[in-house]
């Protein structure tokens, strides 16, 4: 199954604010990953091409880092996820900033069902939170993005697993 999963928004608040924000992914200091929210993300040997890490069971490798516009991650787990995801910062004018948020991968197998019935909303939920920390790290206003009743359903299920 291939899947291109991208989400944007549109932050009113210059790259120059928002590019630093990237720099502490993962880091004591994250201003970035809803932690709070979602398991956290860790790297080995930190923000580098080569290091490995995730989050839950979702496991990646870097494969591409230029500080402040880019970080490619290469999927390799859970089996059956094969391609990237990729998170870009944008200028689209001197006080507006574009951060996205891509996957492109095939899914294969059981792969491809976990995507369809739960992983992709979980993912959407998380994506979403993570634009709305980066979003507040800028702004006075404070967003959360609510999640719908099939993220809230998968949340309680997992928790009653652990």
């Amino acid at each position: 199954m291939d899947i291109t999963n991208i989400h944007k928004r549109i932050i009113n608040a210059p790259k120059e604010k928002i590019s630093p924000l990237l720099k502490t992914l993962a880091t004591k200091h994250d201003k970035v990953w809803p932690h709070r929210h979602w398991p956290a993300i860790k790297f080995k040997d930190g923000l580098s091409v080569g290091s490995k890490g995730g989050h839950g069971i979702i496991k990646y490798v870097i494969e591409e880092y230029k500080e402040g516009d880019t970080i490619t991650f290469r999927f390799l787990e859970p089996k059956g996820f094969d391609g990237i995801h990729r998170f870009d910062i944008s200028i689209l004018d001197k006080y507006k900033t574009e951060i996205k948020h891509s996957i492109i991968m095939q899914a294969k197998g059981t792969a491809a069902i976990q995507w369809v019935i739960a992983i992709r909303w979980l993912h959407d939920a998380l994506i979403e939170n993570a634009f709305d920390c980066i979003e507040n790290n800028v702004s006075n206003t404070k967003t959360f993005t609510k999640w719908n009743v099939w993220v809230r359903l998968w949340r309680f299920i997992f928790k009653r697993l652990r």
